[in-house]
């Protein structure tokens, strides 16, 4: 069996076939219709020559010989080469012929036909033949019955439909060649967005992931898959610029810390020194080591987040006990601040009790950081029939807006500052945001007239829906929320 690889190639061999099968069973049933009609035709021919026979033998029977009767006839076929007439008696004696090579030896020499019309060959010549007996009067009495055999040569109509046979063929075989370059030219032209698709994916590389298909001239069927490959290119130009961003801004991170730590294990080995300092030098690498420590922990979880490998947790939750919590726990570090904190509404949620909280600690100690002093937090807590939301709203300075879209993004500060020793990397809002679509929830940040909001809105699922969700670490894994462990914006 052929296997015909190219699809284009495919779809021209089946608009080929598909034609010439058309063509062909069209051919055949024309060829039946041709065929009954000339039948219909010859036997109205028969019977018209067996009328003529019967009236010239019935003018010729008052002549008063029988050869009379048979020069009557003779004179009636002159032209008629392709007609024989064959006159026996009853006893099947042959009487008269009348071109005889349309007759068999034995339907010469008497033989009848098995049936009253048949068919036969003379020489490779077709015959069709029409028998019947008539009754030729003599003197107002009947003269003895004649059986009378009358052929006709069908060569003309087997030439005919020889001709018409061969044309038909011709026509399907030439039907066929231009089906199939019809078929390879639309399969070609309609495969062209595929082809693009091909050549594009060929082009691609890390630093070229710009590239488009056009969807203008792309047919139904594969417009779809030209929008699925430039929305395909469109999040891998946007994963690599945000791995390129990553790279760079965690080498940045780790570079300080590092770069502290050499530097003072430089400085400490450059000369003896005392048990005390040598211990100021160790707290002072212990801090590094920590914040790189962090760092780490921080980038694990998200990386468990995107892949979706977090441990499963579920309980109620009482959100405004965990805001009051974390409003405990940070009232020295706003009074120092000189900062209000307050809480309104509650609602309960199910989901891991200890992210939850993380994340709300998240956006209290950010808010912290941008609340000025006398300034004034206010955590906002409601539910309806779209789930339950909470925001964290503090007065200050505006987010810019270009900062608003990536403000959730690894490593992003509304600060460009980035010498600022003891404080996050910017993962605490990345980190935010993944506890809260974990929880199959979402986050947004709005900062307009000097307030920035933060909302979150979860969905409120019954407890056996929510363990088929990822939810985070388990709770003996997750920290709990420390000053040092809260990223600034």
């Amino acid at each position: 069996m052929i296997r015909i690889a190219s699809l284009t190639a495919r779809l021209a061999a089946l608009f080929a076939a598909l034609t010439a099968c058309l063509l062909v069973l069209a051919a055949v049933l024309f060829g039946r219709m041709l065929d009954a009609h000339f039948q219909e035709l010859d036997a109205h021919e028969l019977h018209g020559k067996l009328t003529l026979i019967r009236n010239a033998l019935q003018v010729g029977s008052v002549q008063p010989v029988p050869s009379g009767r048979f020069e009557v006839l003779d004179r009636s076929f002159v032209g008629h080469e392709s007609v024989g007439v064959l006159l026996r008696a009853v006893d099947g004696r042959v009487l008269h012929v009348i071109h005889p090579e349309h007759f068999t030896p034995a339907q010469r020499e008497g033989a009848r036909l098995a049936e009253a019309a048949a068919e036969w060959t003379v020489d490779g010549h077709p015959h069709r033949g029409l028998e019947a007996r008539i009754e030729l009067p003599v003197n107002g009495a009947n003269d003895a019955p004649i059986d009378v055999l009358v052929a006709l040569d069908l060569s003309h109509h087997a030439h005919f439909l020889a001709s018409v046979r061969n044309a038909t063929w011709a026509g399907v075989a030439v039907a066929a060649l231009v089906a199939a370059l019809f078929g390879w030219f639309a399969a070609h032209r309609g495969l062209a967005p595929l082809r693009r698709v091909t050549d594009t994916a060929r082009r691609l590389s890390a630093r070229q992931l710009d590239e488009r298909l056009a969807a203008d001239d792309a047919p139904l069927e594969v417009r779809d898959h030209v929008d699925a490959f430039n929305g395909m290119l469109a999040r891998l130009e946007g994963a690599f610029q945000r791995l390129a961003d990553y790279s760079a801004d965690i080498a940045h991170e780790l570079r300080t810390p590092i770069s502290n730590l050499m530097t003072q294990t430089q400085v400490a080995l450059s000369r003896p020194r005392t048990i005390d300092e040598y211990q100021d030098i160790l707290a002072s690498n212990l801090e590094e080591y920590e914040r790189i420590a962090r760092m780490v922990s921080d980038m694990l979880f998200l990386a468990k987040a995107e892949e979706d490998t977090l441990a499963n947790a579920g309980e109620s939750i009482d959100l405004a006990r965990e805001a009051d919590a974390l409003i405990d726990f940070y009232e020295a570090l706003a009074d120092e601040h000189r900062v209000r904190i307050v809480r309104q509404g509650r609602a309960s949620v199910h989901g891991d009790r200890l992210m939850l909280r993380r994340a709300l600690s998240n956006l209290i100690s950010n808010a912290l950081r941008h609340t000025p002093a006398g300034g004034e937090i206010t955590i906002a807590i409601d539910t309806d029939a779209s789930g339950v939301h909470l925001a964290v709203c503090n007065v200050g300075e505006p987010i810019p807006a270009a900062q608003l879209e990536r403000i959730f993004d690894r490593f992003h500060r509304g600060s460009t500052r980035r010498e600022r020793h003891g404080e996050g990397a910017g993962l605490g809002l990345a980190i935010t945001r993944s506890i809260v679509r974990a929880h199959g929830g979402e986050i947004s940040a709005h900062s307009s007239a000097g307030v920035t909001r933060f909302a979150i809105t979860l969905p409120v699922l019954p407890e056996d829906a929510l363990r088929t969700n990822r939810l985070g670490f388990a709770a003996s894994a997750a920290p709990t929320p420390t000053r040092r462990d809260n990223d600034p914006l």
